[in-house]
């Protein structure tokens, strides 16, 4: 009896000894996919039943236009710049008490976790949509996968440190890049730059002139040529302030400066037989007239890390000459 009497009071001790720095609690938010932001500041956030886990990172953080160095980035956590904070609420949490200025006076904040350091990992990839007519691609969107690296959190009763804790996927959606040509190309006298274009946007198509000759092309055997750095240089630009473009822009020496350029995409160089092809097709429109349809097959625009593709087979246009 004197033995079992002394093992109750040594259990005892133990448990009195517990200073609270060993209790492990866990966040757990590995169900809840949606991530918010607030539309005032650089909050996002995650919201469940009674929780929120947030995040306020500057914006400039979320890129749409990638390199190879800013598609990965690591921010360090601390108390006033890159924030990480888990609050408990004592009824249900909604965005208006994560956004808006003057907060809501229920639910209240209960207790709250705060990340004292640690790093936010961000790696950036472009959503993209497929149209199976013709397998051309366009880009819907930006996901950020967010991940909380060897991060310390001070809570009420100690702290508690995650070596890996994922976030989540924060996404974001643009407007897909309108593309609004017609069919109708012209050329610049004096140089062989072909083009397309719109009141806000323009296709640019620097060609080898063998490919536009004035001589009828045999059926189904068109001219061939590759998207290329020198020649055959191919480039889609979209401007500031849509209806700005007119035909003055072309066939400058030096590139005008108005209207202001939004977006420059360029060709990726193609390869023989698998994309990035070109293809001419001439035929008579008339004595000593051609008609000169360009078609672009597999053909890819990137810039910087991103590209889309404009399928298997777009229209350029159709290019008119004389003798």
């Amino acid at each position: 009896m004197k033995k079992v009497l002394n093992l109750l009071i040594l259990a005892a001790l133990f448990v009195a000894c517990d200073d609270g720095n060993l209790t492990q609690e866990d966040i757990s938010f590995e169900d809840i996919t949606a991530t918010q932001s607030c539309t005032n500041n650089n909050i996002i956030y995650k919201l469940k039943d009674q929780e929120a886990l947030i995040l306020e990172i500057p914006k400039t953080n979320f890129p749409t236009e990638l390199t190879a160095a800013n598609d990965t980035i690591e921010l360090d956590i601390s108390a006033t710049a890159n924030r990480v904070v888990y609050r408990f609420y004592d009824g249900i949490v909604s965005s208006a008490n994560i956004c808006e200025t003057i907060v809501p006076a229920t639910p209240v904040i209960t207790d709250q976790w705060t990340a004292t350091s640690g790093k936010i990992r961000i790696v950036t990839t472009a959503d993209k949509s497929t149209d199976e007519t013709n397998n051309s691609t366009k880009i819907t969107g930006y996901n950020y996968n967010i991940v909380l690296k060897n991060v310390t959190f001070a809570k009420s009763n100690g702290t508690q440190v995650y070596e890996t804790f994922p976030f989540g996927n924060y996404k974001i959606s643009i407007t897909t890049l309108p593309f609004k040509f017609d069919q109708t190309l012209e050329k610049c006298t004096a140089t062989n730059e072909v083009y397309n274009y719109n009141t806000s946007e323009a296709l640019i198509l620097n060609i080898d002139p063998a490919l536009i000759a004035n001589e009828v092309t045999p059926l189904n055997a068109p001219r061939t040529g590759l998207i290329g750095t020198t020649t055959n240089v191919f480039t889609y630009r979209s401007f500031v302030n849509g209806g700005l473009l007119t035909g003055d822009y072309f066939c400058q020496p030096t590139t005008p400066v108005t209207p202001v350029l939004n977006q420059e995409w360029i060709g990726v160089a193609g390869v023989s037989g698998t994309n990035g092809i070109i293809e001419v097709t001439t035929t008579t429109n008339g004595a000593n007239s051609y008609k000169h349809t360009i078609v672009l097959k597999k053909v890819t625009l990137q810039r910087g890390i991103v590209s889309f593709t404009l399928g298997d087979n777009y229209p350029l246009g159709e290019l008119f000459t004389t003798d």
